[in-house]
């Protein structure tokens, strides 16, 4: 091609081909239409092979040039594509993106000139392509087709959120949305369409402006209210839509367009059953169909029977507030016709099963008052659905039914039988790689992976460095694959190291370097090239592991490394350590700094206990066998390890040590700002940390990265703020670099424990599972993060507090009084829900471990009781639990807190709940 647009080497003028492609790459998008119109069929179908070829060119082009480039590449290849199916491909193609279609004026120009059928054809195909293949242009290509031809409207699911979301485009002065609807010629057709869409709670109550009808719902409301869609059809489809679910803000938003529509008492008895199947829906419908159903009961528009029907759903719910609902409900019925009383006390029975005490109360009180109208008739039914009752109802209820409730089963000294989980077992890590293919696959699993287990990396690890030392070659060429697939991006480290970077470890074995030293990846003088600008401490610990295996890889490779777990915790046993550091010394080889570093941190102490143990406490002690072949070692790490094993290696800390005064307790910092309930009267000094005093072991020349990991020159929580994000981080691998120091590990991360209770963050109790089952003492921290978990916002966050409970009570590590203690403190000062952690507890005191819920309520109610104001939200609830545990486990003796509220005046639930609680304890319960 010439230097001079339009003309060949020649100087002859080019055909109409030649010339189209030299204007799709340098020349005007407003010049394609009319190059397009003076091709024939045949020519433009020649003119594909060029644009094809130019497209491969521009998937990898980002300039302005290539931007433009690619508008007129669209708008020609769309033209030149005679059959629609192509033309729909070409316009789809994902390398087109938004801005390409959204300033192609000249794409409009291009389709208008086609056939009409060509064009109903390609709108029609476009409509249809999946979700994830649309953005907002594409909606006015299929919509200036429809309204030109005259063609059915699209009826796809793409299409019609692209409506609907199309609607609410639009900036400065503009008419609401309702009035834009109404002269919306697709309105009609859509609009009933838009209740079959999922994920558009957000769409429909997104608010315009505070002027009525410009928000979805108001807007379905006004124009079903003016006809100009089917009010009947709307109010049968919103109806459908809530029977069929879906996620919350769904729900809600479609309720908001079944309040618009305002339905009358007479169009909800015609649908009464669709109305009856709401009670079993999301609570907050369930609400409004137990309203309607009530309304529509005291206006007798419903038969009698669908009263019972209606109780048989809902007093088997969770939420009490529906349950009173529905209590109340069948009271006033009862109260209205008295010959509803018999099914009104059968139907009020079914909530004698329900988990809370009161509420079984109050249906026991709706079945006193209508008793006598019902008949002796109701007897033995209500005699057999009081055996759900809770025990401290049944002498009552046998009373009304005229027969012994309960028997045998309400003596507490029948005795108790604590159910708690076994201990979990140390998952051994299993032999070495055996050969280079099978190390190929655990990296390339461990690549895709997107949490790989603490097993899958240490194994990979040891595998590179194994492998090396014995074929370099053929490891070579097992990893030629893997790094294929997975090649290492030399632009910098902007997150914290993980174990994903074992790649560059593995870029090293393969007799490589990087195309930049380690030091020079992120640009910064003197960082690593594994280490980001938001680097934890556990990952600058990561990251010199892998940087020594790397190094050691571009020299003579020793044979193994020392720092392999031997299970699946991150625990070494002591007897492998010695063993493989005789191997080293056999063969002449000087260990690395941070391996043996690592290697000893992962050495259990000399002696286990009960409330020390950690994972593979079996081989926690370290035997005299142990220790004659540890100080049989001559080299200085031998020496060294020999040091480390008879001193009882690094020693565990209680929480005192850690971060708080002797007798002082903690200070709950806000690392964040200020938290409204810093006026805790609990004062912290920061402590020196685990063993980092000059003369502790741990003061042994352990590198730099290690020091910190272990140092206490600042407050943990004061620590835990320089984590980042850290709920999203490979948490399980911090807790195998000290496998042993639990307490430790939860007093550095206590705040993000904390937000997830007060502050609602999702993610950090999934890690109290694993503070459970590592190892060292179970102190002050690790407690308080255990009740911060026992009242978190999400329930993921509560179930997996309570799996750590159980996991620490069945490991004998518990202190239930110490627990108690500090749950009661922050459910007092409003951190911790009283709501959320009775709910938690409930769930632990069901799996069989009441005697262990027992111990933690018998600490927490004194001083709840004393200090906590006696209305708070969910108080009640843990009063009736300790109740329940108690009498279940035989606790006996006064608590002076629960005397003096059950002492007084009225008639409150802490105050009733109380009054049982004292019985209990009495022996009268």
């Amino acid at each position: 091609m010439s230097a001079t647009a339009g003309t060949d080497v020649d100087g002859a003028r080019p055909g109409p081909v030649e010339e189209l492609l030299t204007a799709v790459r340098s020349g005007r998008l407003a010049d394609i239409p009319a190059l397009l119109a003076e091709l024939d069929a045949a020519q433009r179908r020649a003119c594909l092979p060029g644009l094809k070829e130019l497209r491969k060119e521009l998937r990898q082009e980002w300039s302005q040039d290539g931007l433009a480039t690619r508008s007129r590449l669209l708008v020609a290849g769309a033209g030149c594509h005679t059959g629609p199916a192509g033309a729909a491909a070409w316009l789809a193609g994902s390398d087109f993106n938004v801005r390409d279609w959204a300033r192609n004026s000249a794409l409009h120009v291009v389709v208008e000139a086609q056939p009409q059928e060509w064009q109903i054809e390609v709108a029609t195909r476009l409509a249809a392509r999946p979700s994830r293949a649309w953005g907002w242009p594409m909606y006015p290509l299929v919509e200036s087709v429809v309204l030109r031809t005259g063609c059915a409207v699209p009826s796809s699911e793409p299409f019609v959120r692209a409506w609907l979301e199309r609607a609410l485009d639009g900036g400065g002065p503009r008419p609401t949305l309702a009035v834009k609807l109404r002269t919306d010629p697709f309105t009609p057709v859509l609009l009933p369409l838009v209740f079959e869409l999922a994920d558009i709670g957000g769409w429909l109550t997104m608010r315009m402006s505070p002027r009525r009808g410009d928000v979805w719902t108001e807007a379905i409301g006004e124009l079903a209210a003016e006809g100009v869609v089917d009010r009947t059809a709307l109010l049968d489809r919103c109806l459908a839509r809530l029977l069929r679910g879906g996620k919350p803000a769904d729900q809600r938003a479609f309720l908001e367009v079944l309040g618009e529509l305002a339905p009358t008492p007479e169009e909800y008895a015609a649908r009464v059953r669709d109305v009856v199947a709401l009670l079993d829906g999301l609570s907050v419908v369930a609400g409004h169909a137990q309203g309607v159903l009530v309304g529509l009961d005291e206006a007798g528009l419903i038969g009698p029977e669908l009263l019972p029907e209606a109780s048989a759903v809902v007093l088997f719910r969770t939420e009490k507030k529906l349950v009173r609902a529905q209590l109340g409900w069948l009271d006033r019925a009862a109260r209205r016709a008295s010959e509803r009383s018999g099914p009104v006390v059968l139907a009020a029975a079914d909530a004698f099963g329900h988990a809370d005490p009161g509420l079984q109360e109050r249906a026991l009180n709706v079945v006193a008052r209508h008793l006598k109208a019902a008949g002796e008739a109701v007897l033995p039914e209500l005699r057999f659905a009081a055996e759900a009752l809770s025990p401290v109802h049944h002498r009552r209820a046998g009373d009304l039914f005229g027969a012994t409730i309960g028997g045998e089963d309400d003596d507490p000294d029948t005795g108790w039988s604590e159910f708690l989980p076994p201990a979990p077992e140390p998952v051994p890590l299993g032999a070495p790689v055996a050969s280079a293919a099978e190390l190929a696959e655990e990296l390339s699993a461990l690549l895709a992976s997107r949490d790989p287990g603490v097993a899958a990396f240490e194994r990979v690890l040891d595998g590179l460095v194994r492998q090396a030392h014995l074929d370099r070659e053929a490891l070579t060429e097992a990893l030629e694959p893997v790094r294929r697939a997975h090649p290492w991006q030399d632009n910098g480290n902007w997150g914290d190291c993980t174990p994903e970077d074992v790649l560059y470890v593995a870029v090293a074995a393969a007799g490589e370097t990087a195309p930049r030293r380690f030091r020079e990846y992120l640009g910064i003088k003197g960082r690593s090239p594994l280490r980001g600008a938001r680097t934890t401490v556990h990952g600058a610990v990561l990251a010199v592991r892998l940087e020594e295996a790397a190094g050691q890889l571009g020299r003579t490779p020793p044979p193994y490394l020392l720092a392999t777990p031997t299970d699946a915790s991150g625990a070494l046993d002591p007897a492998v350590l010695v063993e493989r550091l005789a191997g080293y010394e056999a063969a002449g080889v000087e260990p690395g700094e941070a391996d043996l570093a690592q290697a000893l941190l992962r050495v259990g102490p000399r002696t286990d206990s009960a409330g020390t143990g950690g994972p593979g406490a079996d081989n926690a002690g370290t035997d005299d066998a142990v220790l004659k072949a540890a100080g049989a070692l001559g080299s200085p790490a031998g020496r060294r390890l020999a040091h480390w094993l008879r001193t009882g290696g690094l020693p565990g800390q209680p929480s005192e040590r850690v971060l708080f005064a002797p007798g002082k307790g903690l200070r709950r910092t806000n690392v964040h700002g200020d938290r409204w309930w810093e006026d805790v009267e609990r004062i912290a000094v920061a402590q020196p940390g685990i063993g980092t005093g000059p003369e502790g072991p741990a003061g042994e020349r352990l590198p730099a990265e290690f020091r910190a990991l272990l140092d206490g020159t600042e407050p943990s929580v004061a620590r835990a703020r320089k984590v980042y994000d850290w709920s999203r981080r490979p948490v399980a691998h911090w807790f195998a670099m000290l496998p042993w120091h639990r307490e430790e590990l939860a007093a550095r991360w206590l705040d993000p424990f904390a937000e997830g209770a007060d502050r609602d963050e999702r993610g950090a109790g999934r890690h109290l599972p694993l503070l459970a089952e590592a190892g060292g003492p179970a102190g002050l921290a690790l407690h308080l993060a255990l009740a911060y978990g026992l009242g978190a916002r999400h329930a993921e966050d509560r179930t997996a507090s309570v799996d750590a409970l159980l996991v620490l009570a069945a490991r004998g590590g518990l202190d239930g009084e110490l627990l108690g203690r500090e749950l009661g403190g922050l459910v007092a000062c409003g951190t911790v829900s009283a709501t959320r952690s009775g709910a938690a507890l409930t769930m632990a005191a069901e799996t069989g471990a009441r005697a262990t819920v027992w111990s933690v309520l018998e600490a927490a109610l004194p001083g709840l009781l004393d200090t906590a104001d006696p209305s708070l939200r969910g108080l009640g609830d843990l009063v009736a639990l300790a109740a329940d545990c108690a009498r279940r486990t035989g606790a006996r003796g006064p608590v002076a807190e629960v005397t003096a509220v059950a002492e007084r005046a009225g008639a409150g639930r802490v105050v009733k709940e109380a009054r049982v609680l004292r019985d209990v304890l009495a022996g009268d319960g």
